[in-house]
């Protein structure tokens, strides 16, 4: 058992029930799924850098990406429907706790004052989402074999009905979110 799922199941499932008073122990906000997403527009010219995407991608999730084709053609980007353009990964359980641990303790506090992040918001319905600019602060990567700098998307889904819910579930687990 990671430990991040440990904490979630003795110590932040408590204190959401403390703090939003759940009568029953199926409303207790937890994680479903993180799904990482990374975007490589030089795959229309070159396959080799899809490639080295999925490769890193591999080594930051720890587990196969899917590659991700356009839906379709945009002449101005010589993209043609079809065409793969990027991968991403679904995270769920321990794997997900996993990652969730390892982005929280070693990889966002190499991002300097947190700049590095894009795009922190909710949605609405409890999922969180935000782009990292580069994916060399995952300790994973090999800085010297990186031929190009890539940014990726997160999206950490819950079973929150509320983004003050998920809010504070995520900020639980030591995630820098502005409250």
């Amino acid at each position: 058992m990671a430990n991040f799922e440990k904490l979630y199941k003795d110590v932040i499932k408590k204190s959401l029930v403390e703090k939003f008073g759940y009568k029953n122990p199926h409303e207790i906000p937890k994680l479903t799924k993180i799904v990482l997403n990374m975007g490589v527009g030089e795959a229309v010219t070159d396959k080799k850098k899809l490639n080295n995407a999925m490769e890193e991608l591999a080594l930051i999730a720890g587990q196969k990406p899917v590659m991700t084709s356009a839906r379709k053609s945009i002449a101005t980007f010589k993209l043609r429907e079809g065409m793969p353009i990027g991968c991403k990964v679904t995270l769920r359980s321990q794997k997900m706790y996993e990652f969730l641990e390892r982005l929280v303790n070693m990889a966002l506090p190499r991002i300097r004052d947190f700049h590095g992040i894009t795009g922190k918001n909710f949605d609405g319905k409890g999922n969180f989402a935000f782009g990292i600019k580069e994916q060399v602060v995952f300790p994973e990567i090999n800085y010297e074999k990186v031929e190009d700098i890539r940014g990726l998307d997160v999206v950490i889904c819950t079973t929150a009905k509320t983004d003050e819910e998920a809010k504070y579930l995520l900020t639980s687990f030591n995630l820098p979110i502005k409250k």
